[in-house]
């Protein structure tokens, strides 16, 4: 039996439709290693493709967000939208690993919620979350996000950026003031991140959610790079009256899960 010529058109249109499908899945394969950042050329001769055809396909799954823009120009790495969906980005499921048993100590020496996060873009997303019996005003389940300047875990991870990345970030920020305490100036800011830089520790006073107070630290990976933080997040009555015993055991679990992670400083 032979095809009509419209069902000849349409079954070729399908065909052509599902390669692209399949290239697109052989373009996120080639990001076989944790960190790993490619750039089109590397990923056309990899794969056996013309240049353009990966431009539009890099293009394409960098507009879902399933890859991002590398730290260097022109190259490009997996995206969180990957591990918000449930696939097994590798650092990430490391990072579930090294965390979890010591965010549960945490949870349990505070008695408050306890968040693990990293940074996509301006935004905090949460990818590990341990509830507390303090009930909070805060919708934080694992995957939420929220703008990193609003959050202590936000303020770590923006503050280890290189200087020239956070400036590219922020270079079309344009704050919402969430309550009188949310830092809506790019000057105070930076000077709020040199701060927390300086001294290893962030905190959020009210910034985000009215009567919210939290505290964090940096993760570091084993090459001493920050990918992710810990924070501990309470209600202001409760958190003001402990933040120094807080802030000691959220710095001290930050480096244990860093040396679970493989740093070693």
């Amino acid at each position: 039996m032979t095809l009509t010529e419209p069902a000849a058109a349409a079954d070729q249109a399908s065909r052509a439709t599902l390669t692209s499908v399949r290239n697109a899945a052989r373009v996120l394969r080639a990001f076989s290693r944790a960190g790993q950042e490619l750039g089109i050329t590397e990923l056309a001769r990899q794969l056996g493709l013309g240049k353009s055809t990966v431009h539009r396909l890099v293009t394409t799954l960098t507009a879902e967000r399933l890859l991002e823009r590398g730290s260097t120009p022109g190259r490009y790495r997996l995206g969180l939208v990957l591990y918000e969906l449930g696939s097994n980005v590798t650092e990430h499921v490391d990072l579930h690993q090294a965390a979890l048993p010591v965010i549960a100590t945490l949870r349990h020496e505070t008695g408050e919620m306890v968040h693990v996060a990293v940074l996509d873009g301006l935004e905090v997303v949460y990818v590990e979350r341990l509830e507390s019996h303090n009930l909070l005003p805060v919708f934080r389940q694992v995957g939420h996000r929220l703008p990193a300047h609003w959050t202590s875990s936000g303020k770590i991870l923006l503050a280890a950026l290189p200087p020239d990345e956070l400036s590219r970030r922020l270079a079309n920020w344009r704050p919402v003031a969430q309550t009188p305490w949310t830092i809506t100036d790019k000057n105070r800011l930076l000077a709020e991140l040199a701060a927390v830089a300086e001294r290893g520790w962030a905190q959020n006073q009210e910034e985000g959610h009215r009567g919210i107070v939290s505290v964090g630290a940096p993760i570091r990976g084993r090459d001493g790079t920050v990918m992710a933080s810990v924070s501990v997040v309470g209600s202001s009555a409760r958190m003001r009256a402990m933040m120094r015993r807080t802030t000691t055991l959220v710095i001290e679990s930050a480096r244990v899960i860093s040396r679970r992670l493989g740093y070693s400083a």
